[in-house]
Formats: structure tokens, C-alpha cells, sequence
């Protein structure tokens, strides 16, 4: 009876698990930067394969992809909803919801310049009048071209009479 090489290997490795795995966890720890230097490399060499297949993967599995975010939103519901809204009670949230909010009415060029020049009035800019909140204190646009003018009272926003009165628009 000849010596079955494969037959010997299956029944070494069967045997053997914990041993090899053992051995392997010490390779794969003793090479971990090695391998991951070599990992960076090849995917820069290949950025742009490696982007147009992830386009293609996500492009052909779409609908799969949509189900899964779907099934993950509705199991973590509470959670998700519990963070979002302590997310826009800080700083950061509150100062994304209002650029988000000047994006969405037409304004162009939001940034943060624009966002700390906002914060940073502390009286309308027509009238004079001192801002005691910020739910008072508005920014004022152009509405055909979307870009921004002053930052107003609210009433001075509401009313457009004051534009006569200023001639540099």
C-alpha cells in the first residue's frame, strides 16, 4: 500500500489544530507590520482597480445593500435616535443643523468662515439692535443668487424696507 500524502496531512492537521493555530497567531503577530506595509503598498499601486471594483460591487448589489442598512437602522432604532439627539445638543451638532439649514434655503459658500463670522456678530448689522439669542440673529441672502449679505434681526429680515436705505448690496 503506497503512502498517501493527503490522507497523512488531513489527519496531522485534525490532530493538530490548536498546535498550528498556535503557530500561526505567532506568525501573523510577529509579522503584523510586514503585512500591513504590504498591504499598503499594494493597494496604492492598485487604486484605481480597486476603486472601480468596489463601484462595481456596489453598483450590481444595490438593493442588497439598501435591505442591509434598512434591517440595521430599524434593530437600532433607539439607539440611533438616543445619539442623533444628543449629537445635535452639542456644539458640533448645532453648528452642522444651521449650515446644514443655510445649504438648504440657497445660500452659497457655506463654511465655517461664514459660521464663526455669524456667531461672532452680536448686533444686526441694519439696525444695530443687540441680539439676545440666536434664534433672533438671521442670515440674510440674496435670493437669486444665493449669496450672503448681512446677518439680521429678525425683523429686519422679515422686512425688506431697510435695502433702500443701503445702497453698497
Amino acid at each position: 500500500m503506497p503512502f498517501d500524502k493527503k490522507a497523512y496531512m488531513k489527519a496531522y492537521r485534525q490532530a493538530n489544530k490548536e498546535k498550528i493555530a498556535a503557530q500561526q497567531k505567532a506568525h501573523d503577530d510577529a509579522n503584523k507590520d510586514k503585512k500591513a506595509a504590504q498591504r499598503k503598498a499594494r493597494d496604492k499601486a492598485n487604486k484605481e482597480k480597486i476603486a472601480a471594483q468596489q463601484k462595481a460591487w456596489k453598483e450590481a448589489n444595490k438593493e442588497r445593500i439598501k435591505a442591509q442598512r434598512k434591517a440595521r437602522y430599524e434593530t437600532n432604532k433607539d439607539r440611533l435616535t438616543a445619539q442623533r439627539k444628543e449629537y445635535y445638543k452639542t456644539e458640533a451638532g448645532i453648528k452642522n443643523m444651521r449650515m446644514s439649514g443655510w445649504r438648504k434655503y440657497g445660500v452659497n459658500n457655506v463654511n465655517d468662515e461664514l459660521y464663526d463670522y455669524f456667531m461672532s456678530c452680536d448686533k444686526c448689522e441694519v439696525c444695530g439692535k443687540e441680539f439676545t439669542d440666536t434664534y433672533n440673529k438671521c442670515l440674510d441672502h440674496d435670493h437669486d443668487t444665493g449669496d450672503f449679505r448681512y446677518v439680521l434681526c429678525r425683523p429686519c429680515n422679515n422686512n425688506d424696507g431697510w435695502k433702500k436705505y443701503i445702497t453698497a448690496i
